[in-house]
């Protein structure tokens, strides 16, 4: 196999607008919005120039700055008396609508619908502002029936979703291997089941499918239940990094409320700072708060492998964007799209460096 990268899910824009839903990020279960606990504001706190900053995120182990930064009120810390509303979310198009229709201003969301959404949009409605987390995505397997890579050909595997980030890091992932498979039927030497993860545990348990490229949770789950960890994602980049979270930005919110963005930044590499300090606090503190939001808490048979697979981190990893971009083209699933100006990473840069942190490179793709 060569080294080449596995890509980002991307689709056309006359397909986004056929089928909205399509791409998805990297969440966890369905689609339905919900509120998030709202962060505790002291009566003295000064505001910053907006009264209030709508974020959004999903209730998903990638998106644990997130979950984190609210749960322990960090986020807040560095907002005063700006209060926080935040929304979860377990769709990328979704959450880029509410960017959109300016429900939210700023989100954690995966590396595909914000490419997606900048191009739809004519590069108008966001940035990419920050990194958030890398990795979280194995490709798990029946071990009685398929024990070496070799042996995926002629089985059945699970993707999340036509389109989906994992579906087209598996696509690529086959014809680097030299088999062929219709990336729209899933039909080929391998035979790609699209199934939504929140059944694929299921799915694999009555035999339906062999195995499954997935993201964290659901990978751990199907480890809980007997599967065996054949390949994670992270082996095949270079420097076992990819970008599977980042943190965009409304346009227009950024240039009408800089310090309010700055706010949120700061919050989020300290809270990312706190997450690596604290690995086994932050592991709890971002089970907890899905609790709250799902009603349930992971097991620790399926937590404690899964975050260790994610690396929270603030750089974005833009290279590894672009690369998923040009693979997407590659493989017919994408429009050469014009990435230009998707970044806007001068407001985390000034935050790292009054933090006595390197830069972080916006490879090529930033507004300046």
């Amino acid at each position: 196999m060569s080294a080449a990268r596995p890509l980002t899910v991307l689709r056309t824009v006359a397909a986004l607008a056929a089928l909205p839903l399509l791409l998805t990020a990297c969440g966890y279960g369905s689609e339905a919005e919900e509120d998030a606990p709202q962060a505790e504001v002291a009566a003295d706190a000064k505001k910053l120039s907006a009264s209030e900053v709508k974020i959004g995120y999903f209730p998903n182990l990638t998106h644990a700055t997130a979950l984190v930064g609210v749960q322990e009120g960090l986020l807040q810390k560095e907002l005063g008396g700006t209060k926080i509303k935040a929304s979860t979310f377990n769709a990328g198009p979704s959450e880029i609508e509410a960017l959109n229709a300016g429900s939210i201003d700023i989100g954690w969301i995966g590396p595909s619908p914000s490419i997606n959404g900048y191009t739809k949009s004519g590069g108008k409605n966001l940035r990419i502002i920050s990194g958030s987390a890398s990795g979280g995505v194995k490709l798990v397997v029946n071990p009685a029936t398929i024990k070496t890579l070799d042996d995926l050909e002629g089985k059945k595997i699970a993707t999340p979703q036509l389109g989906n980030t994992q579906d087209v890091a598996f696509l690529h992932w086959i014809a680097e291997r030299g088999w062929k498979v219709d990336a729209q039927s899933g039909k080929g030497d391998v035979s790609v089941v699209r199934t939504e993860n929140k059944i694929t545990p299921d799915a694999y348990k009555s035999g339906s499918v062999d195995g499954a490229w997935v993201p964290e949770p659901t990978a751990s789950k199907l480890v809980a239940d007997g599967a065996k960890v054949l390949l994670d994602e992270s082996e095949i980049w270079p420097d076992k990094k990819f970008v599977i979270t980042n943190i965009i930005v409304s346009q227009t919110f950024l240039k009408e409320h800089p310090d309010v963005v700055e706010a949120v930044l700061r919050g989020s590499v300290k809270t990312n700072a706190w997450i690596n300090a604290n690995p086994d606090a932050a592991k709890a503190s971002a089970n907890k708060a899905l609790e709250k939001l799902s009603g349930k808490a992971l097991p620790d048979e399926v937590l404690d492998p899964a975050w260790e697979s994610i690396t929270f981190l603030d750089d974005p990893l833009a290279s590894t964007l672009d690369a998923q971009a040009a693979h997407a083209v590659s493989a017919g699933l994408l429009e050469k799209p014009d990435l230009k100006g998707i970044y806007d990473l001068e407001p985390l840069n000034k935050v790292l460096k009054a933090e006595g942190k390197p830069a972080v490179d916006d490879a090529g793709l930033g507004v300046r």
